[in-house]
């Protein structure tokens, strides 16, 4: 079960409360990704991507990231990137995924 504690923690009886669902990510980061560190600060990059994004998609969809061994050696704007990108084949785009991406200049004038 996927879940959270509400901001108060507790209800009314004091019991804790959870609220569950949202979607839910999965990072696959295996030694061909590098050492320990390196796997972890990809897992750490990766992470705070998808928490950028969770608003965007539906409560009950599970996304499962494999990292391949170039995602140690790229930026975190680049994995950013490749995650919406991958994101918007699958959903439709939303405006707030959009304002994330920069817009190009044409370098025209109108």
């Amino acid at each position: 079960m996927h879940g959270f504690l509400t901001q108060s923690g507790l209800d009314a009886q004091g019991q804790p409360t959870i609220r569950s669902g949202g979607p839910r990510f999965g990072l696959i980061v295996s030694k061909a990704v590098g050492t320990a560190v390196i796997r972890h600060r990809v897992a750490r990059r990766l992470r705070h991507i998808c928490a950028g994004v969770a608003d965007d998609l539906p409560d009950s969809v599970d996304v499962v990231i494999r990292a391949l061994p170039g995602a140690a050696s790229v930026s975190s704007a680049e994995l950013d990137r490749q995650l919406r990108s991958a994101l918007h084949k699958l959903f439709p785009p939303t405006p707030h995924l959009d304002a994330a991406r920069p817009v190009a200049e044409s370098g025209r004038s109108s």
